[in-house]
């Protein structure tokens, strides 16, 4: 039997990276997406990992690129956007340009690779999306309204789009990982991330491999009834 085919974005680093470990180690095949190839990523590569170089930002060309998928390696099973812009700035002085980026990297671009993505998975009748969202889209945090707008997005889209796709046995959710040891937060040193730590009842934070196994299971069979959910992996920060 041929391995069921995941498509994961920002595969490169952080979260990204994790989910395409996780994936591998439980038997998909995955092609995954990045700006730019890493050493970490280059040593995975082989017959069941593929990386395609593309930068989310030309959203006119995701079209093609899933088609091309598609015709090289099968009907994908499964969709994991992840890849995301993390710019933080206080809103009344941030440049419209960086605006822009983030709506069209953390909004656009998944819309539009759930819509071609989603046409294997209608030809299946079986699949799955899953969104990385955010706690940032339901908790706030000074300097990410921009990016809170674009991950509270992610998870009416969720909602909504499960219940275009149910029917025919295709689950759509999201993760939301908390605050985690990622290039994204690696500003966060000190007292400020202290303070994050001791709002979790574990005094710690989630790891990306905690996030993985999130979405691992979302994929799986075991997860076939569960749809238009949040599943939030924050050791418990917002409990």
């Amino acid at each position: 039997m041929s391995k069921k085919i995941v498509l994961v974005t920002g595969a490169t680093r952080g979260l990204g990276l994790a989910i395409t470990q996780e994936l591998l180690a439980n038997n998909y095949k995955v092609i995954g997406t990045g700006r730019r190839i890493t050493p970490e990523l280059e040593a995975l590569e082989g017959k069941d990992f593929f990386f395609i170089e593309f930068d989310l930002l030309n959203t006119s060309a995701i079209k093609t690129m899933v088609q091309q998928i598609t015709k090289q390696h099968g009907r994908l099973y499964g969709l994991v956007n992840n890849a995301a812009l993390g710019n933080d700035g206080v809103l009344a002085t941030m440049h419209e340009s960086d605006i822009s980026q983030l709506i069209k990297v953390n909004v656009e671009a998944p819309i539009l690779l759930a819509k071609y993505a989603s046409r294997s998975m209608l030809m299946n009748q079986e699949g799955r999306v899953i969104n990385i969202s955010s706690i940032i889209a339901t908790t706030g945090f000074n300097g990410l309204s921009v990016y809170g707008a674009t991950k509270a997005s992610m998870n009416g889209f969720t909602k909504s789009l499960s219940r275009e796709l149910g029917k025919l046995g295709i689950t759509v959710n999201c993760v939301a990982p908390g605050y985690m040891q990622t290039e994204m937060t690696s500003g966060l040193q000190g007292e400020k991330l202290q303070s994050i730590m001791r709002r979790s009842p574990m005094k710690k934070l989630a790891a990306p491999e905690d996030v993985a196994a999130s979405v691992s299971f979302l994929l799986s069979d075991n997860a076939k009834m569960i749809t238009g959910t949040t599943i939030t992996v924050d050791a418990g920060s917002t409990a």
